[in-house]
């Protein structure tokens, strides 16, 4: 069944535990994170200063911002360690068979 709330940016086998990646949920920059075997995502945006998350890497179960290494909390966007203050928003992840599916925020 497709929920046209969901879309598939990606497939199981392209992001392997300990991964992330950028993908694109309509308009929104989005970090797709493998943590562990779950799927996580992540606004793609460093709060703290415009730098891309997927770039920066996943120390445990947060990541960190490759600009100033501010870290997120994987699992809920909130803020881990200075300099970042303001959480960064999180989307609704599913996985339907071997896609790995986005619900954009809004």
């Amino acid at each position: 069944m497709t929920d046209p709330a969901f879309v598939t940016v990606a497939t199981v086998a392209e992001l392997s535990p300990g991964e992330m990646m950028y993908v694109e949920v309509g308009d929104d920059p989005v970090c797709l994170i493998n943590l562990g075997g779950e799927f996580y995502a992540l606004n793609d945006i460093c709060t703290h200063q415009e730098a891309s998350l997927s770039d920066g890497e996943i120390v445990g179960d947060e990541v960190e911002c490759p600009l100033h290494g501010g870290a997120f909390e994987i699992r809920t966007g909130a803020p881990a360690s200075f300099p970042v203050v303001s959480p960064v928003d999180t989307y609704r992840v599913r996985v339907v068979g071997d896609e790995v599916q986005v619900a954009p925020n809004g």
